[in-house]
């Protein structure tokens, strides 16, 4: 009987939402990351839900105000592949619904 392969483990990298909400948390105090984005939106739960389930940020403290909002900081693991990232591609920006982009040549 032939021994299993092993299987290698892909590094999963954060799509453009993610990714602009995590790199928000490099410049703060701590790796706090914002509630709300650059045009005053709050941040998708899924976004932040999805960013804690891949161990990139953890929630911090409980907002009294607000407790169904979660206050996260951005982890080691955020940071090491923000890291490896800023040394590959630009991320690509999010594209709008029924956007087209023009190509000049």
């Amino acid at each position: 009987m032939k021994p299993a392969a092993k299987r290698e483990e892909i590094p999963v990298a954060p799509t453009a939402s993610q990714r602009a909400w995590l790199e928000r948390g490099l410049d703060e105090p701590g790796g706090k990351l914002p509630l709300f984005d650059l045009a005053g939106q709050r941040i998708s739960p899924r976004t932040v839900k999805s960013c804690i389930e891949h161990g990139w940020a953890e929630p911090w403290f409980t907002n009294p105000m607000k407790p169904e909002w979660l206050v996260c900081k951005l982890t080691q693991t955020g940071r090491a592949v923000l890291n490896r990232l800023s040394h590959a591609a630009p991320p690509r920006p999010a594209k709008a619904k029924g956007a087209r982009i023009l190509v000049l040549h």
